[in-house]
């Protein structure tokens, strides 16, 4: 039997991180989350994630810089962005690392994102 992609949820918004797991379940994903791109970078589960949902805009580390850490260190993986608000600089470098989801999103929006992301 196949497992679940595990979908890598990082984002410094507990809520967002709350109904994006809810939500990745229920399209049979097995999400784990992450407050900041270092709590991810320190996770053990870093070498066995599929694909990340990544906030653009987070403190410390953004999206895009957390991106370019994993590819730096080899563990450069699908990655789907989203953002609510991020500057259209911060979004048009995401757009050319992965897809861009802006919230709120649906959750075939999502599916479809990272399907695309992990077909990539």
């Amino acid at each position: 039997m196949h497992s679940p992609p595990i979908i890598a949820i990082i984002d410094d918004n507990q809520s967002v991180r709350e109904s994006m797991t809810d939500l990745l379940e229920v399209l049979g994903f097995s999400p784990t989350s992450y407050a900041s791109a270092f709590d991810f970078l320190a996770s053990p589960s870093l070498a066995n994630t599929d694909c990340l949902l990544l906030d653009l805009s987070m403190p410390g580390m953004n999206g895009v810089e957390l991106n370019a850490e994993l590819s730096r260190r080899s563990f450069a993986m699908p990655v789907v962005f989203m953002t609510g608000h991020a500057q259209e600089a911060i979004i048009s470098e995401a757009k050319s690392a992965g897809t861009c989801l802006f919230k709120p999103f649906g959750g075939e929006e999502l599916k479809a994102a990272i399907e695309f992301a992990i077909k990539k």
